[in-house]
């Protein structure tokens, strides 16, 4: 099949989308398929590459950046400094990298390459040009829906009488969005309850949950190369609390922060090892400050490549207090290299960790509570044993094998009914 995989955000970016889109390019080319991803350009300019890893052909669109958003790639920069007050940033010199009018690349670059088959990723204006395409060319179109409102309105301070609206906004508009393909697809069971009408009679399009997978031959359990503790300064031979991902407001990181200054009081030698880069650091580090724990808790910020399997088996125990996972990428990996995980009750996140079996549930928004579960699991060894062997049961469901071969029989459904239209 020719496929085009359409998305806002891709690689060099790292998130949920950006991951899942670039491992199902990768795994659909390795399966023989001719794959396309529209993205992005990061440097502004239009430009056809080959991803340096698994060779899928990347088009990337011409782009503006807006400045009110980091564009996730570089280091997001300190506070400014004015007369020895820090002033929060507004604007971002790297900011995110958007396509606003790509029909026109577009059309000329998929006229070339004849799809079969387009998979749209995100709701953003690639998107939108994607739509107008399909319907002049009669293309078939699969969309997946990776984000609950949250991911985008918890990033701006809003009160509650004014988000509420909006996201109720958002959510009709993500609905939408499914609806205009032919095959929806959503991570998880949980996700597609909560964003679809439960009565289906103005939502028509068959919807499934699959999950996005991951390589499950690339993150497993084991010791980290001795040189890793090394190059990231990671204190070895001392309990490790874990988290990776972006280090942005809705991820409620300053629950695991705030936790952790219990953890510390428990057990003194803990470290807490944050991985990640985003807007919310300024605040965690002065929240670690605070509280007397700076020394303890690490912010090593963006780390890709071979190195990430290996920093994921430097933990002990994997923590993650954001509510607004569809399913959690990072999750899975920490999962697969059999760390045990303390997680909140919300979104998608219930579908992986499971209370006593491979870690703990807690209430969102409390950081006693999430602190008392991670102690639980620092100090009982025999514990912590079961809890691992339990994560890596559950995610031997969630390999990236079995989301491509649903991926192929989806294309494959949606061609057939196309044709016989």
């Amino acid at each position: 099949m020719k496929i085009v995989i359409s998305t806002d955000v891709f690689y060099p970016m790292i998130n949920g989308v950006a991951v899942f889109s670039r491992n199902l390019a990768a795994g659909l080319k390795k399966r023989g398929h001719k794959v396309l991803v529209l993205a992005p350009s990061t440097n502004g300019e239009f430009g056809v590459e080959k991803d340096e890893e698994n060779g899928a052909t990347v088009v990337r669109l011409s782009s503006t950046k807006m400045h009110l958003y980091p564009d996730q790639i570089n280091k997001v920069p300190e506070k400014k400094d004015v007369l020895g007050v820090k002033i929060p940033r507004l604007v971002y010199r790297n900011g995110l990298n958007v396509s606003y009018a790509p029909y026109s690349e577009i059309k000329k670059v998929l006229d070339e390459f004849q799809p079969d088959i387009i998979h749209n990723q995100t709701p953003g204006p690639i998107a939108l040009a994607v739509f107008r395409y399909v319907k002049k060319r009669n293309i078939p179109l699969v969309a997946t829906d990776h984000a609950y409102p949250d991911n985008l309105t918890q990033q701006v301070k809003l009160p509650d009488l004014v988000k509420s609206p909006i996201n109720k906004a958002m959510n009709a508009y993500f609905i939408s969005f499914l609806k205009r393909s032919e095959y929806a697809t959503m991570p998880t069971e949980q996700a597609v309850a909560d964003l679809i009408p439960k009565n289906r009679k103005h939502f028509k399009v068959p919807v499934e949950a699959i999950s996005n997978g991951i390589d499950l031959s690339r993150f497993a359990k084991g010791r980290a190369n001795k040189d890793i503790y090394e190059r990231y300064d990671i204190p070895k031979g001392k309990p490790i609390v874990l988290y990776v991902g972006r280090v942005d407001p809705e991820k409620s990181l300053d629950i695991l922060v705030n936790a952790f200054t219990e953890v510390h009081n428990n057990i003194p030698e803990a470290q807490l090892v944050i991985v990640g880069d985003g807007t919310a650091r300024p605040t965690l580090e002065k929240i670690a400050e605070e509280s007397g724990t700076t020394e303890n808790v690490h912010f090593l910020g963006r780390i890709v490549g071979d190195d990430l399997p290996q920093i994921y088996r430097t933990g002990t125990v994997f923590a993650i207090t954001s509510k607004t996972e569809t399913q959690s990428i990072v999750l899975l990996e920490a999962m697969a290299t059999g760390l045990p995980c303390v997680a909140v009750r919300a979104g998608a996140i219930p579908e992986l960790v499971k209370t006593s079996r491979n870690g703990y549930l807690c209430e969102p928004d409390d950081p006693d509570i999430v602190a008392k579960c991670i102690v639980n699991i620092l100090a009982k060894d025999e514990r912590r044993e079961r809890m691992s062997a339990e994560s890596l049961k559950i995610v031997r469901k969630h390999d990236i094998s079995h989301t491509l071969t649903r991926m192929e029989e989806i294309y494959n459904k949606v061609l057939d009914e196309h044709e016989e239209e």
